[in-house]
């Protein structure tokens, strides 16, 4: 099958083809993203309206780059996959319309697939794909998760973040410390600068059994932090540094502590990293030397399908329609809360 794969979610246009008759990288025959990160920022996050109008402008040419740069038509296509959540509901409407419009035109199934799971199974657009089972961190600025994942759709959430999801902790750092949005990658530049020495900040939920996660009272150190500077005139560049440096240094070592049971807890040897903050090096420093102590293996998506594309969507699409999945006819899926630990797992003819 030859699969059209749209994402909408929430500030990225990404669109993707991908084929079932190739294996990981080669499968993809083609990609295109649009992010709409600079229109967003002078509001300091994501406006849900503006994103919906942008993805109306920018879908349709995306799909017609990406044809093009495969060398395809549409009636060369089998099916169409869109995000039908988690999301913002007008952003997802754009993606599930445009979809259902296509395929009844072009007469093809189509069908809407978690925007999780397709960050769960990006690394599987890779040559070194892992084989199942592995245990899975998804870390972006919506979602911090801990999964086992036996198989495609049989997944077992471990533990999740109880408030703020790391990424919304950086982003809110980086709004404290004065820097652009999105705040990851901000943070994690100023950082580079900081003394790791100077401050040390909580590890959240570390000092107690368990795999869920909590960053609300992190940030509220952060902020304490630098209010404390403020007030004694010493907040200048170096100490922003540092404290970026301490903030990212808590945030990473709480996400490793965590891997690190996940793998004692469920014995598996392989460990998937996806989602916006799975680009940190920090992160993926730490988490090297965490694995190689347990002869296990961490995977990771190529760094721009780190953040929300149209491949996963493409490639999760792929397998599911090919096991005989899709949408009723006329009925298009908007969910923008839809628990991971609600989907279900393809019913294989």
């Amino acid at each position: 099958m030859r699969v059209l794969g749209i994402e909408t979610s929430c500030d990225e246009t990404g669109v993707a083809i991908y084929d079932t008759s190739l294996s990981g990288g080669q499968g993809l025959l083609a990609d295109a993203l649009y992010s709409q990160i600079a229109m967003h920022t002078d509001y300091g996050g994501v406006v849900p309206e503006l994103a919906s109008r942008d993805h109306t402008r920018k879908l349709l040419p995306l799909i017609e780059q990406v044809l093009g740069d495969a060398r395809l038509t549409r009636q060369d296509l089998d099916g169409i996959a869109y995000t039908a959540g988690p999301g913002l509901v007008g952003a997802l409407m754009v993606g599930a319309s445009t979809a259902h419009g296509m395929a009844r035109g072009l007469g093809i199934p189509v069908l809407g697939v978690h925007h999780m799971e397709g960050h769960l199974l990006a690394p599987m657009l890779e040559d070194n794909a892992p084989a199942f089972p592995f245990a899975a961190l998804l870390v972006s600025g919506g979602h911090t998760q801990l999964v086992d994942v036996q198989r495609l759709g049989h997944y077992q959430l471990l533990g999740e973040s109880v408030d703020d999801a790391a990424g919304e902790a950086f982003d809110k750092a980086a709004k404290m410390l004065g820097l652009a949005y999105p705040g990851g990658p901000h943070v994690a530049a100023l950082a580079e600068r900081g003394n790791p020495e100077r401050f040390r900040f909580p590890r959240p939920m570390t000092d107690r059994p368990g795999l869920d996660f909590s960053f609300s009272g992190l940030k509220t150190h952060t902020l304490t932090a630098i209010r404390q500077l403020e007030a004694t005139g010493e907040l200048d560049d170096q100490a922003r540094a540092d404290v970026a440096r301490a903030f990212e240094e808590a945030v990473v070592d709480t996400l490793v502590i965590k891997c690190r049971r996940a793998l004692d807890q469920t014995g598996l040897k392989r460990l998937v990293v996806a989602g916006g903050v799975s680009a940190n090096h920090r992160l993926r420093e730490r988490l090297a030397q965490a694995c190689e102590k347990r002869q296990a293996t961490a995977y990771y998506p190529r760094g721009r399908f780190c953040t929300d594309n149209g491949a996963m969507i493409a490639y999760v699409g792929a397998q599911r329609l090919a096991a005989g999945e899709h949408d009723a006819s006329g009925i298009m899926q908007a969910t923008p809360r839809w628990p991971l630990a609600d989907l279900a797992a393809p019913v294989t003819p």
